[in-house]
């Protein structure tokens, strides 16, 4: 049996990998855009703020421009190191130069303030433009591919520095019954063997090596299990984690779930 390696502040990277599961940044008196619920662990002086809060409006103006996802993000300064990880899922770095990506929402899960992100005209997606890095999930190691191209919707994580995406969809798909009724209602769904996103012109396309998205869930919400703060065993009450909203049905997320988005 393998002897654990037992880190402290010391041995901790810096902006860098600990583990392909889990990613340490490292504040200096600095700031980093953090989706709320990815933060595991941290050593140091770090305080976490809402979108909300007045002091960082001046931050905010500059480096955060998507009202919908507003609610699902805090800001991170201070000194220190701080853990970020998504259940187990691959979590890697990326350096933009001057860039233009869109990636998924929910695979982002923090980002240097020298980058702004902006609502996606795709709906699900955000984009990030200019120069930094963020730290993104993937289920699974993620593969760059060069367009033109098609994927299925389900593996896409994201694209750089090319235009967004139209469908495309399979002329069986388009001509069955089955196909129809799918299209209209979202009816067992669609398989990338059916429907896919067309990607043209220069760039890159970013795929997770899984046809399976990551599984959903509200941000920040401990897991609805006996043990856990705020969990089906502290409430009893058995209708998910305390102050939960409930999702409607036909709420944009479930519309985005149902086409593939």
């Amino acid at each position: 049996m393998s002897t654990p390696v037992i880190h402290d502040p010391h041995s901790l990277p810096s902006d860098d990998n600990v583990n392909p599961y889990t990613f340490c940044v490292e504040l200096k008196g600095s700031q980093w855009f953090l989706q709320k619920g990815k933060m595991i662990a941290y050593y140091g002086r770090i305080e976490f703020n809402g979108i909300g809060h007045g002091r960082l409006d001046r931050l905010v103006r500059t480096s955060f421009h998507s009202p919908l996802h507003a609610s699902d993000w805090v800001v991170a300064e201070g000194s220190g190191k701080m853990l970020l990880a998504d259940r187990a899922f691959d979590v890697n770095s990326y350096d933009l130069d001057e860039g233009n990506l869109t990636i998924r929402s929910g695979n982002l899960l923090a980002y240097q303030p020298t980058l702004a992100l902006k609502q996606s005209i795709v709906p699900g997606f955000v984009t990030l433009i200019g120069t930094g890095k963020f730290v993104a999930a993937s289920n699974g190691p993620v593969v760059f591919m060069e367009p033109p191209m098609r994927v299925d919707p389900q593996a896409l994580v994201g694209w750089a520095d090319c235009p967004s995406p139209c469908h495309h969809y399979d002329h069986g798909y388009m001509t069955g019954v089955m196909g129809g009724v799918r299209a209209l209602t979202g009816i067992g769904g669609t398989s990338g063997e059916e429907h896919q996103f067309e990607f043209v012109g220069a760039g890159t396309v970013l795929l997770q090596s899984t046809e399976l998205l990551m599984p959903e869930r509200a941000i920040g919400a401990p897991p609805a299990q006996a043990g856990v703060p705020g969990g089906h065993g502290a409430s009893g009450s058995g209708q998910g984690p305390l102050g939960a909203v409930p999702r409607l049905p036909g709420q944009l997320g479930d519309l985005q779930r149902r086409f593939g988005l």
